[in-house]
């Protein structure tokens, strides 16, 4: 997935123009003054230097497997990035919002491939659409939108999230109904950076409310229950700390919230379902399953005038910025 990594030999030719430079006959004094001078300038330049991309021959691929026609293809890291961001996040977002999200995205690529596991362009990783994707998805806005985001791909360059120096399981999603969620009240797996926290902007995306009929008959069936003739419908048990449904009895049967969402395929576990005549109504608040960045509630922050900073640290609690080569050169 990322390729090899080799170093630039910028470091070795500094250390030798130092070399060559500190042997030319010099009196004791100058001698002094000089490495007074470059030495510790050369300190600097060296730290700064570290955490400089490789050159564009060595920079490390990522190996995705393109649903449309089973083959893998290698894409540069950089521009595998853009491309996720490209379809994940819409174009005309903040350019702090997309920051965020090449953030997000280079740090959820980085720990598939730590892991060892085969990346897709479809959302059981994450989405990536290549150029010829792009000009089919944006038209005439094309241009404009791919150097928007190429240049939050750039700005972010080899950035990564981490938590007790590993980098973080990235999750993000849509938008969500004002609170993200605990990772434990969903995947049933803690993460001390996956934690709830408010996100009142989610409020402004055009998918926060919606509501959805479906025949009573096909729920009945999904579920496996009975469902009254008219009126509301399942007694919500337990709330989650993001204020989803957590579980819930309909007839005789217990649920999760996740299961309901997932067998009738909702935008949202933040539910209220009711039965009228042969149709069961579904209002939802949220898009997605809530754990990690609500990508509005980035936008709603970037408009405020927050940056990528500001906004993957209140939705991922705890975490840093970290260079990816650290992990890379492993």
């Amino acid at each position: 997935m990322f390729g090899h990594i080799q170093y630039s030999h910028a470091y070795l030719f500094l250390y030798s123009k130092e070399g060559i430079l500190l042997k030319k006959p010099l009196s004791a004094f100058f001698f002094i003054l000089i490495a007074a001078i470059v030495v510790p300038a050369a300190g600097l330049w060296l730290t700064e230097q570290q955490t400089t991309r490789p050159p564009a021959d060595e920079e490390p691929t990522v190996d995705v497997v393109r649903s449309g026609t089973q083959k893998t293809e290698s894409v540069p890291l950089e521009e595998y990035v853009a491309g996720v961001v490209s379809a994940e996040m819409p174009g005309s977002f903040e350019k702090e919002a997309l920051k965020a999200q090449a953030v997000a995205a280079r740090t959820f690529i980085l720990t598939q491939t730590l892991k060892g596991l085969d990346v897709t362009d479809t959302v059981d990783d994450q989405v990536f659409k290549d150029e010829e994707d792009q000009k089919k998805m944006w038209g005439s806005d094309y241009k404009e939108n791919k150097e928007k985001i190429e240049a939050a791909a750039r700005e972010t360059e080899g950035e990564v999230l981490i938590y007790n120096d590993e980098p973080i399981t990235a999750a993000f999603f849509s938008s969500g109904n004002g609170q993200t969620e605990n990772a434990e009240e969903y995947w049933q797996s803690a993460e001390p950076y996956l934690k709830s926290v408010a996100s009142p902007w989610d409020a402004a995306a055009p998918n926060f409310e919606q509501e959805l009929v479906l025949p009573k008959q096909e729920v009945e069936e999904k579920l496996n229950i009975s469902l009254p003739a008219s009126g509301s419908a399942g007694t919500i048990v337990k709330k989650t700390t993001g204020g989803r449904v957590g579980s819930l009895v309909i007839g005789e049967k217990s649920f999760t919230g996740r299961e309901i969402r997932e067998t009738l395929g909702l935008p949202s576990a933040d539910f209220e379902i009711t039965v009228s005549g042969a149709d069961v109504i579904i209002k939802t608040k949220g898009y997605g399953h809530g754990v990690g960045m609500s990508q509005y509630g980035a936008n709603g922050m970037a408009k405020e005038g927050k940056n990528y900073r500001d906004i993957t640290a209140h939705y991922y609690p705890g975490t840093m910025i970290a260079d990816a080569q650290a992990f890379l050169s492993r």
